[in-house]
């Protein structure tokens, strides 16, 4: 069974229901609960800046709800489904997707989104003006490629779907459980939803080059490899092989080596060896441990190998990185006593 209703209609019935009061709310957000005549679940709008809004849908239908719209302006505009997703004759998209529109005119259509799972999704409305001062700054064929994005208001408006990849869907997790309130949060939000746009035009241009990469997890793939990430930290001294990481996670071990680089920039054991190097630097800094005890407390079996990789990280020996550290704490020392 399915509701169909107009999208004045639909945005009436938002217009009468209740605004939720919640202590992490700021003053630019606003949270609605979902018409009760439809489903259940929150909207939480966020206007970030002038041309910049956000919204978090968390709701789950009772029905599947077709939206009837109107012949309309479209403005820039991206939706990534965590769950959920929703189909129309020009463009669909479901979880683990995202659907990414550019300005000008979208036709009357009618949107269907179905009731049989909980929709949590990110949506980004950006004003032509705001997307025009990048493309002002940065001038050259770049933002002459991505013109189209912005064409003439009589256009038909641009409108593509794709998969979410590892990196946007890192993101996304950091937009949806951002741990800032206040002005930070809203800094911190805008870069985000910024990053993701970063994304998209990068995937645009990748497009027009020939230049697409197709690989593509789904968000439980994600959660597993930062479950293997996890793993790697706790057993910095020995950790566990591969093939054996992978089986502990469940994931092929093909799919984790290719998944830890599109997440990490990175190598599982290429992150290993940085977070190794990075725990070396504040064990000698605490300066309570020797180079010997240090060498095998982050995992490196040979003295000699350690020294290379921290002299090539850091420009130093270890034992010249220890006596700077131990001569700064004593000189500080001294200075308190006095």
């Amino acid at each position: 069974m399915s509701i169909t209703i107009s999208q004045q209609a639909f945005w009436e019935l938002f217009s009468v229901t209740q605004e939720i009061q919640n202590s992490f709310r700021d003053e630019f957000e606003t949270v609605w609960q979902y018409p009760q005549e439809l489903g259940q679940g929150n909207l939480r709008y966020i206007q970030l800046r002038e041309g910049l809004e956000l919204t978090i849908a968390d709701y789950q239908l009772y029905d599947s709800l077709i939206l009837k719209l109107p012949e309309r302006e479209h403005s820039i505009e991206y939706t990534f489904y965590l769950s959920g997703g929703h189909k129309n004759k020009y463009s669909s998209a479901s979880t683990g997707q995202y659907a990414f529109c550019g300005t000008g005119i979208a036709p009357q259509e009618s949107c269907e989104w179905l009731a049989n799972e909980k929709t949590i999704s990110i949506n980004v409305h950006i004003q032509p003006e705001f997307f025009h001062s990048y493309l002002g700054i940065y001038s050259g064929q770049n933002s002459s490629q991505l013109a189209y994005l912005v064409g003439k208001s009589e256009q038909r408006y641009y409108v593509r779907s794709g998969n979410t990849t590892p990196t946007m869907a890192v993101v996304l997790q950091h937009i949806l459980q951002c741990p800032y309130q206040g002005i930070t949060k809203g800094i911190y939000l805008e870069s985000k939803v910024l990053e993701l746009m970063a994304l998209l035009i990068e995937e645009e241009l990748a497009s027009i080059n020939g230049n697409k990469n197709d690989f593509y997890l789904k968000p439980n793939d994600i959660e597993r490899i930062y479950c293997a990430r996890d793993i790697l930290l706790r057993n910095i001294e020995n950790p566990p092989s591969l093939i054996e990481l992978a089986r502990l996670v469940g994931l092929n071990d093909c799919t984790l080596k290719r998944g830890f680089r599109y997440c990490f920039g990175t190598t599982a054991f290429g992150y290993l060896h940085h977070q190794r190097l990075e725990k070396a630097a504040q064990l000698l800094a605490v300066g309570n441990m020797s180079i010997r005890e240090v060498t095998r407390a982050v995992g490196f079996a040979d003295r000699s190998y350690f020294a290379t990789a921290f002299r090539k990280k850091y420009g130093v020996n270890p034992s010249l990185y220890l006596k700077t550290h131990l001569k700064n704490t004593s000189t500080c020392f001294v200075k308190n006593s006095a």
